[in-house]
């Protein structure tokens, strides 16, 4: 067949009039169909989101890069502290999710000497690998650069503990970390379980007075930090409201409402109603 009769030839794929629906979703709508079957190409794109989010949760997080990256980023004085869980590898991370909520010794005994001088903190950032690596080392520069922004033009001062990477954990080791670090509020950089549309979300906890043992009622959490997703300057701003909030009420969690968006629900600009459920 010659270069003209194949491009004269009718696809062999059917297309689905809801195609047009997915310029507004990631989500896997309107994909047509060959015969019975998805076509090809859609099939290799799942295959190829599939091991990605495969890939993000059993890759190690490089922490030396990441810590030479943020000291530079930041202009740390110090490089972060390396710590990990109790949880010696990735095998018993996902086998043991308690593991991964608690430090090892070594790495409890690591922090206690750096907090020996008594100084408390307003706050302790905590990165912690979680369920995608990939989320943690390309996600974390960008965002605390945001953040340390947000903090330098606040009118409050907020002072921040040595930086913290983890290996191995889960949300709740930041609870340990922001205690044995004298820190008021504990912020746990995480790397969120990947679907197969997002495998580099990175989700941000927050956490008032942290110690061992909290529930996760305590904690507030932004999600879906990433390029495709919240912003990192977004991501930072809500963050900051929730701390200041936060501080002045000394709690977080379901007590703790996010006051980020009320300007759009409620048309707090120009006194106009920008809320579509209420009438003007």
């Amino acid at each position: 067949m010659s270069d003209n009769e194949s491009k004269k030839a009718p696809s062999i794929v059917i297309a689905n009039p809801w195609e047009r629906l997915r310029a507004f979703t990631d989500a896997r709508i309107g994909l047509g169909r060959a015969g019975i079957s998805l076509p090809t190409h859609q099939l290799l794109a799942f295959q190829l989101a599939h091991a990605q989010a495969q890939d993000a949760v059993h890759c190690l997080l490089e922490c030396d890069a990441l810590a030479d990256e943020l000291t530079t980023a930041l202009s740390l004085n110090q490089p972060p502290i390396h710590v990990h869980s109790h949880a010696v590898d990735r095998a018993m991370y996902l086998q043991r999710p308690d593991y991964g909520r608690r430090l090892d010794d070594a790495s409890r005994e690591q922090l206690q000497q750096a907090a020996q001088s008594g100084q408390r903190f307003d706050l302790a950032v905590v990165i912690v690998d979680g369920l995608s690596s990939l989320a943690v080392q390309q996600n974390s520069a960008p965002f605390l650069t945001a953040l340390y922004r947000a903090f330098e033009s606040d009118q409050r001062e907020w002072q921040l503990a040595p930086l913290t990477i983890v290996e191995q954990g889960r949300v709740a080791i930041g609870d340990e970390v922001g205690a044995l670090l004298n820190a008021d509020a504990v912020l746990v950089m995480i790397g969120e379980r990947p679907g197969l549309s997002s495998p580099d979300s990175l989700g941000l906890y927050m956490t008032w007075e942290p110690e061992v043992g909290l529930k996760d009622d305590r904690r507030n959490c932004i999600s879906n930090v990433r390029p495709a997703g919240l912003k990192p300057e977004e991501a930072a701003r809500r963050l900051l409201l929730l701390l200041t909030e936060a501080r002045q009420r000394q709690l977080s969690g379901v007590q703790l409402k996010d006051r980020s968006e009320e300007s759009v629900l409620e048309g707090a600009t120009g006194g106009t109603t920008q809320n579509f459920l209420v009438a003007d």
